[in-house]
């Protein structure tokens, strides 16, 4: 059965989820990828703090396709995570982010940001994009609409469904799930 958790998260409810936890989130949820990422880090350079209130937030990298009518968007699957990795553990430590979800692996100065600051990296199943949005209720942009489809989105989501990747001790499902299938 899956944990159900709403946002935002708190540290205690985010080190309390482990690798492997299928979890469910309602609430809101904000989206960005590496352009969106970039500018958030540069403002929060610049000014000492992100242009938005990232505390106790999570980040979805998305790229939707437009939505259909009735539908708060289109198609919402995971992008390849690896490429926010530059900016993550800004994000973890100076604004407070508490959890981001994407798909494949994240490096090791992500993981100790996470480790260090209580933050959770959960895993949307890649190719399932439709039935991911099914759990988007509502989409609002926030941030860089010049970005289109790659600006900050907030997004009203019910029983989001995700995997917990990589859990605030460090336990990563990309390296540990692997290892239950070698031989020898």
């Amino acid at each position: 059965m899956a944990k159900k958790i709403t946002t935002p998260l708190t540290e205690a409810v985010a080190r309390s989820l482990k690798m492997g936890e299928e979890t469910l989130i309602t609430g809101v949820i904000l989206t960005g990828r590496d352009v969106a990422h970039k500018r958030l880090c540069e403002s929060m350079d610049k000014d000492g703090k992100a242009p938005i209130d990232l505390e106790g937030q999570i980040i979805y990298y998305v790229g939707p396709s437009p939505a259909k009518p009735g539908k708060a968007v289109g198609s919402a699957g995971p992008t390849t995570s690896y490429r926010m990795d530059a900016y993550s553990p800004q994000l973890i430590r100076q604004a407070g982010l508490k959890g981001m979800i994407g798909k494949g692996p994240r490096n090791q100065q992500v993981k100790d940001a996470m480790k260090e600051k209580g933050c959770v990296y959960f895993a949307a199943t890649g190719g399932a994009a439709a039935l991911i949005a099914r759990a988007i209720k509502k989409s609002t942009t926030v941030l860089y609409d010049e970005l289109d489809a790659e600006a900050v989105r907030k997004y009203d989501v019910e029983d989001f469904p995700v995997v917990v990747a990589t859990d605030c001790q460090g336990n990563d499902l990309y390296e540990e799930g692997p290892k239950k299938y070698r031989k020898g």
